[in-house]
């Protein structure tokens, strides 16, 4: 498996190999932070974690440079923990297994982590580099960056030096991103009471099984199929027209990730069964024709399971399948500002009942905070009139593009002298750490770019070898070149 820490460029590959050894799910990224603030200090570098964690780094400038402006280089060190459901695998304990195919790198049946592992690494990189010309360059490493970007969030002004902050965790090579989406947090619960299951009825499990899903972001334009749209779409007629009880629900678990399985369990009536089997059969060939491009293997079937005592109660079941039909999912408008870019969205990523609660998160996303609010509205609408509680939590403007930065300007012109063509210049429907960092640093100029990655935070993700070699060299190139104060 540590063939790939022989890839070119091997400076940034071991770096990433050693970071998929130490597990890094977001909340438990704790040992690797300080394996990279390790690793920062045995260089005899400046190296430091702040008061939430993040890691901070500083290498001087190279003889000659030190009249650069500083340059920042941002990555995250967590991961999203995704894997398949035949894969046994304990993100907390295990690392992770890479693999090489043809000019990809993937996991085995989890995600890579490539998402931000190859950042940290191509800093890291940076930072042990003997040979490298640059300016006075400061690390920042920061945590939890996937479930709520809490590092970013909690940094404080003043901590940083540096003028130009280079985020490295956008996702196609030869791109660079000056844009990002704002977000925020949706979470609607219900509280139920349980009822009994009359008895000689059946049990039967409700399942949505093998859709691709992907980032709510980044794949949120490709209208692949959200498993807990699909679920309550059969959910909703068995308990409306076959009187199902509603024993429990669970799908999806990260709340930037579009839910690829969800699992519901129900009691039926006997004389109910042939029908609800229909009802299921009917939504199959449906979610099979209309996701044949997207999600060719997805399948939604009922089977056999013991029949539980108790239900939630069918006033709360039936409400709760409406509101989760009715909530608005997937892209809601395109931008008018940037064609092919998503302005809104939403992603219904996390339904789970659990101890007299039933709890309904999703991330909305918008360039228009306007519009975000508007969103937001509409979904308090759809489940305060099911009777459940709605918050909001964690909302963040996003990046507005500055089209005349100077540190772009020379990005674009160290890009054209390397490979013969410009860099196009885009903005991301997703939530770079940029916008809220800008919030204590607005003085800084700032730009992404990275490596070409595959279907992030999915057990299919892969990054395309080729590509890093070249997006390494040219974040050396762009350090060479870094302007003057």
């Amino acid at each position: 498996m540590n063939t790939i820490a022989q890839l070119d460029p091997q400076i940034v590959w071991k770096n990433f190999y050693s970071l998929t050894q130490i597990p890094r799910p977001s909340k438990f990224e704790n040992e690797a932070a300080q394996f990279i603030c390790d690793f920062g200090k045995n260089l005899g570098l400046e190296s430091f974690r702040d008061e939430i964690g993040n890691v901070i780094i500083r290498k001087p400038a190279t003889p000659g440079m030190e009249d650069r402006m500083g340059i920042i280089l941002q990555a995250h060190v967590d991961m999203v923990p995704q894997k398949n459901n035949d894969v046994e695998h304990d993100f907390k304990k295990d690392p992770i297994k890479p693999r090489i195919v043809d000019n990809m790198v993937y996991a085995t049946g989890t995600t890579l982590g490539a998402d931000n592992g190859l950042g940290c690494a191509v800093a890291m990189a940076v930072l042990e580099s003997k040979d490298m010309v640059h300016g006075p360059i400061e690390v920042l490493i920061t945590i939890d960056e996937e479930t709520g970007m809490t590092g970013a969030r909690a940094l404080k002004p003043g901590v940083l030096n540096g003028d130009i902050l280079i985020n490295l965790d956008s996702e196609t090579e030869g791109e660079l991103y000056v844009g990002c989406a704002g977000g925020m947090d949706a979470s609607a619960e219900f509280t139920y009471t349980t009822e009994a299951v009359p008895a000689g009825w059946v049990g039967k499990v409700l399942n949505v099984k093998g859709l691709v899903g992907g980032h709510s972001g980044m794949d949120i334009i490709l209208y692949r199929a959200n498993a807990n749209k699909v679920m309550a779409r059969a959910l909703l007629p068995l308990v409306r027209d076959c009187e199902a009880k509603l024993v429990s629900v669970e799908g999806g678990n990260m709340r930037n990730a579009i839910p690829r399985e969800a699992v519901a369990v129900i009691a039926l009536s006997p004389d109910k069964v042939e029908q609800a089997n229909a009802i299921v059969a009917k939504v199959q060939a449906e979610v099979q024709a209309e996701y044949s491009a997207t999600d060719k293997d997805a399948v939604v079937f009922l089977e056999d399971a013991p029949v539980a005592a108790e239900a939630i109660c069918q006033n709360v079941a039936l409400n709760l399948c409406k509101a989760l039909y009715a909530c608005p999912n997937g892209v809601e408008r395109m931008s008018d500002a940037m064609p092919g870019l998503v302005e809104t969205s939403n992603n219904m990523a996390i339904v789970k009942s659990d101890n007299g609660k039933i709890k309904i998160h999703s991330l909305m996303r918008s360039s228009v905070d306007t519009a975000k609010d508007d969103l937001a509205e509409r979904m308090r609408a759809a489940f305060e009139l099911a009777g459940a509680t709605v918050t909001f939590t964690g909302g963040y403007s996003g990046w507005r593009p500055n089209m005349a930065s100077p540190i772009l300007k020379q990005m674009k012109i160290v890009y054209n002298q390397l490979y013969g063509k410009e860099p196009a210049v885009m903005a991301i429907h997703a939530g770079l750490e940029c916008g809220i960092l800008s919030g204590a640093y607005p003085n800084w100029d700032m730009v992404s770019c990275g490596p070409t990655i595959f279907s992030p935070h999915s057990p299919d993700e892969r990054v395309e070898i080729d590509s890093v070699a070249k997006w390494y060299k040219f974040v050396v190139e762009v350090l060479k070149e870094a302007p003057k104060k």
